[in-house]
């Protein structure tokens, strides 16, 4: 998770928080199936059998945040509920959940790592044109921060 003008670059941990508390709130929120990016033409991954089904209209994502450097001093202060040294649970509520994500070394590198497992239609948030090749060839849709920090 990179840059906004809100002091990041003092303070990466608190930064890296406070974006992990806004995803949460809004995997709890949910979203509109009108709200993916337009490149998202597939529906999201189907909710477990035994979750509450979304509203019409609305879709279930899981999201996950990597962090890598100082920012992974952020999983410190979150409410973890369950984890391991590469990833923590931060969120789960019913069908909604967030995960973070503890790059080891570079944060490109686990996020392209992480795509190989998943299944369905993934987007990911990014600026780095290299970043949104590597992700595009693993079969992610991509997108720029904007698009989420106008969900937020």
């Amino acid at each position: 998770m990179g840059a906004r003008a809100d002091g990041w670059w003092r303070d990466r941990a608190g930064a890296a928080a406070r974006l992990c508390g806004e995803v949460a709130a809004l995997a709890r929120r949910g979203l509109a199936a009108s709200e993916l990016p337009p490149d998202a033409a597939q529906p999201a991954a189907p909710a477990p059998p035994d979750a509450t089904q979304p509203a019409q209209g609305q879709v279930v994502p899981d999201w996950v945040l990597v962090l890598e450097g100082r920012a992974r001093q952020a999983a410190d202060s979150l409410s973890v509920e369950a984890g391991s040294s590469k990833s923590a649970l931060f969120l789960a509520d019913s069908d909604r959940l967030a995960r973070l994500l503890l790059a080891p070394g570079s944060g490109d590198d686990a996020i392209v790592d992480a795509l190989h497992g998943l299944h369905g239609l993934t987007i990911v948030v990014t600026a780095d044109r290299e970043l949104r090749w590597r992700c595009q060839q693993a079969g992610a849709v991509t997108v720029g921060p904007g698009w989420l920090l106008r969900l937020l």
